[in-house]
């Protein structure tokens, strides 16, 4: 599962958004992608991933020292939909870290 997981991971980051940002861009439309690593969510819950060795290696691993809430991600997704972001298209953000 771990190598299915990566791969898509990878396909998002940064290919995908460069390339239909580009195929798209001409008829104004915008795209852009949102990877907010390790978030405790319902599915890392019932995974049995929280409180495991693979989310404190996770979690040792995120340069905020912690893994994300469910409520970082809904900003940014509102801040990339705005007016505020006309400009940008083709980016990946990590929560909004890099783009705000």
């Amino acid at each position: 599962m771990s190598l299915v997981y990566s791969a898509s991971k990878s396909a998002v980051r940064p290919i995908l958004p460069r390339t239909l940002a580009k195929e798209l861009g001409p008829k104004k439309i915008r795209v852009n992608t949102i990877a907010p690593g390790y978030t405790v969510t319902e599915g890392t819950e019932t995974s049995g991933l929280v409180g495991s060795q693979f989310e404190t290696h996770m979690v040792a691993n995120t340069p905020l020292a912690g893994p994300g809430c469910r409520t970082i991600s809904p900003g940014v997704a509102v801040f990339l939909a705005s007016d505020d972001a006309n400009w940008v298209t083709g980016e990946t953000t990590d929560s909004g870290r890099r783009l705000l």
